[in-house]
């Protein structure tokens, strides 16, 4: 079975990344790339801290430990999935905005 607080920390880290990239877009379109780039920092961080979560979750049951499916743990990796795009689209806005900037 998986733990909660397992379930709980890819919850968190993934709601934290995205955030980073909703900040990072922010900071992009009021051209501070700067601070965009280090919210882009924080938000690979911490979808790296989710990630391996996942893949321990993974490996267990590559191993043999069967996992019940929660309605939580589906939660979960909704979460990590939505902060992953979000941050691949936070990078193409910084992107189009730094090339805007240069007009």
């Amino acid at each position: 079975m998986v733990s909660e607080m397992t379930i709980l920390s890819i919850i968190t880290y993934s709601g934290d990344a995205r955030s980073s990239s909703m900040e990072a877009i922010v900071y992009a379109k009021n051209g501070d790339f700067d601070k965009a780039k280090s919210c882009i920092e924080e938000a690979s961080k911490k979808l790296k801290l989710a990630h391996r979560e996942q893949t321990n979750l993974i490996h267990a049951e590559a191993q043999g430990q069967k996992h019940d499916i929660s309605l939580l743990l589906i939660h979960a990796q909704d979460h990590l999935m939505n902060a992953m795009v979000v941050k691949d689209l936070a990078n193409e806005f910084i992107d189009m905005y730094m090339k805007m900037s240069n007009k």
